[in-house]
């Protein structure tokens, strides 16, 4: 009796262990691999959303003015007192002037005259506030023009008073250091005797060369390397101090840039045209 319940209790025993083997198989085919194998995946951060200046940032880089004004006028209309705001609707109506056509100068000075306001504005709110210099320079500059002489000239000391504190404040201030090569590249052609005839009659008359203007340049196209003007700009350079074959390599890498601005179109076909005279010489 007591053998027979041995063996009673050892076929239990061996039928338990034959069904946990089974449970065992059966949850091992029936639950996916990544649940048995792989290490919990980690939840994913939740997908900032942009801002609505980002936003408008972003429609003007695309050269969708309209969104961009929108936004930004609707921002500064809560915000007056915001000092980037400010120069973020001069670089705006800068944008907007060179987009006019050139037939139409006076909405381009409009528009200019606009952008130093906001410009000015800025610096009034926050004079520490590099962009806000910068974005003066830039639309005085581009307001000169359409002056005279003895203006332009006093503008001209205007324009670089503003890139020097731009630049004094932030050293890698892209866009004033390309305006700056345009003020040394402007100066150069004056030439010594020009220069001494305006300093006698007109007054001081901006100082400047080719070396000034080419590293101001090369500088910017370090700094943020997709702008088409900073390399247009430094291959004329090259080509008035004779340095065609550089000219022609910096035109070829500008000409396959993305196009940011309205004047980056007109830029492009002028140097597609220099290219091709340049490359037949």
């Amino acid at each position: 009796m007591v053998q027979i319940t041995k063996m009673s209790t050892n076929k239990i025993r061996h039928a338990y262990s034959y069904l946990l083997i089974c449970s065992f198989l059966l949850f091992l085919f029936t639950t996916p691999l990544t649940e048995v194998s792989a290490k919990p995946a980690k939840t994913s951060k939740a997908i900032r959303k942009a801002t609505p200046v980002e936003v408008a940032d972003e429609a003007l880089w695309h050269m969708n003015y309209p969104k961009a004004d929108s936004i930004y006028t609707s921002e500064l209309r809560n915000n007056p007192g915001n000092a980037d705001l400010n120069w973020k609707m001069a670089r705006l109506q800068v944008s907007l002037g060179e987009a006019v056509p050139p037939g139409n100068k006076d909405a381009r000075i409009q528009h200019y005259h606009k952008a130093a306001e906001y410009a000015r504005t800025c610096i009034t709110l926050d004079s520490l506030n590099s962009n806000g210099h910068t974005w003066l320079a830039a639309s005085l500059g581009l307001m000169a023009d359409k002056t005279g002489t003895k203006e332009k000239l006093k503008r001209a000391k205007e324009v670089k008073h503003e890139l020097d504190t731009a630049l004094r404040l932030n050293p890698n201030d892209e866009t004033a250091l390309s305006i700056l090569g345009s003020y040394y590249r402007e100066a150069a052609k004056i030439g010594w005797f020009k220069r001494m005839i305006g300093n006698a009659f007109l007054g001081e008359v901006p100082k400047g060369d080719y070396t000034l203007s080419e590293k101001a340049f090369r500088k910017a196209i370090s700094i943020d390397s997709r702008i088409i003007r900073n390399y247009h700009e430094l291959a004329l350079i090259c080509i008035d101090t004779g340095n065609k074959e550089e000219a022609i390599a910096l035109m070829k890498t500008a000409v396959e840039k993305p196009i940011l601005f309205e004047t980056d179109k007109i830029r492009i076909e002028e140097m597609r045209a220099l290219l091709k005279k340049l490359c037949k010489e």
